[in-house]
Order: C-alpha cells, then sequence, then structure tokens
C-alpha cells in the first residue's frame, strides 16, 4: 500500500498490531512519552521513532493513537494543532483510536479545540477494539469509522489490520459491547484455561500434561463451533451423554453459575468501559 504508519504508543497492544503491518512492508515509526520504550519497540520491528507525538501526527497517513483512555486527551491536545494544519492543507490524517469508551465524535471535537470542523471536513477518525491474540494474528480487531472515512480508505485500514486477526466493521454503537465480550474476553478465557488444568491436576494428571490437555481442548473446542457451524448448545449436546461423565460436570457448572457469572463479566467491563472514556 506504500503508508506511513505513525503510532503514538508503544505498549502491547499497539506493537502488536505494528508487527503485522510491518510484515506487509510499510513504514512505521513509534512516538512514545518514553522513549526508550519507542526505541524498544521500533528496534524490534525495524522501525522508526519520531522525536514527539506532533511529529508522528505530521508524518503519518494514519496516526494510531495506542494511549490508554484516561490519557487520550492530553494526547489528542498535544496534535490538535498539527491534524489542523494538515485539514487545512487538504491532506488530512487518518486517526485510528483503540482507546475504550471514547466515541468518534469526541475524538474530533478534541482535535478540532474551541473551533468545530466545518461540516464534512473533520479528519476521517475510526475506533479499533483488537485484543491480545493479536499478537499472535489471531486476534479479533472490531472497527468503525466515521462518515469522513472513504469506502477506499476503510479497505486500506481494514487490509491492514487483517494482518493481526480478524477484522469485523460494525456500528460505532456496538463498541463497548465489543470491549466487554472479545476485548477483555481473552482474560476471561485464560482464567477458564488455568482453571480446567488446574481440575485435572485436581483429578491426578501432571501439570504439564494437564496444562496442554486443557489448551487443546479449548483450541479444538473453538475451532468446532468456527468450522461446522453448529451452535455451541448443539455440540455440547453432543458430548454429554445420558447419565454420562460430561454431564455430571455440566450439572457442577450449572450449580456454580458458570453462565451467569460469565455474562455478569462481560456486562461489568463493558460498564468500565464507558467509564473510563468520561
Amino acid at each position: 500500500m506504500g503508508s506511513t504508519i505513525a503510532c503514538i504508543g508503544s505498549g502491547v497492544m499497539g506493537t502488536a498490531l505494528m508487527r503485522g503491518i510491518a510484515g506487509l512492508g510499510e513504514t512505521i515509526g513509534f512516538a512514545d512519552t518514553d522513549r526508550s520504550k519507542a526505541e524498544a519497540a521500533a528496534r524490534s520491528l525495524g522501525a522508526g521513532v519520531y522525536a514527539s507525538n506532533t511529529e508522528a501526527a505530521d508524518r503519518g497517513d494514519y496516526v494510531f493513537l495506542a494511549v490508554k483512555p484516561q490519557t487520550l486527551l492530553g494526547a489528542l491536545r498535544e496534535i490538535a494543532g498539527t491534524v489542523q494544519k494538515r485539514v487545512a492543507e487538504g491532506r488530512p490524517p487518518a486517526l485510528v483510536s483503540m482507546a475504550p469508551g471514547w466515541p468518534l465524535g469526541r475524538i474530533q471535537a478534541a482535535l478540532a479545540g474551541g473551533t468545530p470542523f466545518p461540516p464534512g471536513k473533520a479528519p476521517p477518525a475510526a475506533r479499533i477494539m483488537p485484543n491480545t491474540p493479536a499478537l499472535v494474528a489471531q486476534g479479533v480487531i472490531a472497527l468503525a469509522v466515521s462518515p469522513e472515512f472513504s469506502l477506499e480508505k476503510t479497505r486500506e485500514l481494514e487490509g491492514l489490520l487483517a494482518s493481526a486477526g480478524m477484522v469485523d466493521l460494525l456500528e460505532e454503537s456496538y463498541m463497548d459491547a465489543v470491549t466487554g465480550l472479545s476485548g477483555c474476553g481473552p482474560g476471561f478465557v485464560y482464567l477458564f484455561i488455568e482453571a480446567l488444568a488446574d481440575g485435572g491436576v485436581r483429578a491426578g494428571l501432571p501439570r504439564d500434561k494437564a496444562l496442554r490437555y486443557a489448551v487443546q481442548t479449548v483450541l479444538g473446542s473453538a475451532c468446532m463451533v468456527r468450522d461446522t457451524g453448529k451452535h455451541p448448545g448443539e455440540l455440547k449436546d453432543m458430548v454429554a451423554s445420558p447419565g454420562g461423565a460430561t454431564i455430571a460436570g455440566i450439572a457442577a457448572l450449572e450449580n456454580g453459575a458458570f453462565r451467569g457469572a460469565v455474562m455478569n463479566a462481560v456486562e461489568a467491563a463493558c460498564r468500565r468501559s464507558l467509564e473510563l472514556g468520561q
């Protein structure tokens, strides 16, 4: 594609996405208030380092905002003048934020400062919600774009993000629910894998075997849902024979309110996502 990708922030998620994009041959540069972190991320990918966030905003065709929601406002205020200048020159950057709880309109308003952009003249902005499996190119990346994002630009961004996993374009109103489900979901799955392995150890398996079996069981079960197209409930019924071991285990999970606890976890994460954007 030949685009210049500037990433403001060099944490785990930003670096994971840039690793995938680097494989496409794009020009990548990092900026971070902690320059040593930006340099370390750049070294790992053969990327560059910008002297400041404003330089990143001036140089990038795409400017990824890979900062925490609590610090996003400060970063937006820092680059606002540069973005306004580029908009006036007719070369607006495409902003890509991964901060939960921050709507696109609020991002654009912060970049405009005290004077709103004229109608249709705001810089194109996108929100993404990736998850940590992007580190191994198996992520889920939900994508919502502002009206200023052209179809061509949207397709180009989808192509960049696809290097880290599955990309799904959706309405922005779904983004907080996505944060609670796929954004935070890996943490819930890791906890389940650990508990599954602990159960194996409790039943007498060596720790290394228990963990290996638990990982492959979760991976294989997920592939069954994806590849067969069958509902998880139908696949569950295929395993749970009458009076058998699986249905006994399912009954124990239900006694512990397993499904309700998982649903509550997603809802709690969604609520916290909204709070972080306040």
